[in-house]
């Protein structure tokens, strides 16, 4: 009973680090895109404040311009993150799973009838 129960344990901590993962990764999106929105506003003020709203005239104020590479390249990672978060949310999904068929009575059947066929010699088999 012993190595059952920290197997479970081991099994709910995988998945509790897991679900951290996820929650680690959609804060992070949700920060990125803050920031984004953020500087997409900084950009407009600037662009009202210059009068100038086209990026390739001569006279686009240059802190509208890295504001923007800044946006975009935070855009880019938000997108790379939601990538990475699918492949968590799977993994947690599977982990949680995991979890509740060894929790479950019919998955400590599944798992004795496993070690007794373990046990049991080949030629008893046949």
């Amino acid at each position: 009973m012993k190595a059952r129960e920290s197997a479970l344990r081991l099994k709910r901590f995988a998945a509790d680090e897991k679900a951290r993962k996820v929650a680690d990764l959609e804060h992070m999106i949700r920060e990125f895109d803050g920031m984004a929105s953020d500087l997409d506003r900084q950009i407009k003020a600037e662009e009202e404040r210059t009068g100038v709203r086209d990026p390739a005239h001569f006279s686009y104020s240059t802190f509208a311009k890295s504001a923007s590479q800044r946006r975009d390249n935070l855009r880019a990672s938000a997108d790379g993150l939601k990538a990475k978060l699918e492949a968590a949310l799977k993994e947690r999904d599977d982990a949680l799973e995991q979890v509740a068929r060894a929790d479950s009575p019919a998955g400590h059947d599944q798992l004795r009838n496993r070690r007794r066929a373990e046990r049991t010699p080949a030629s008893v088999l046949r």
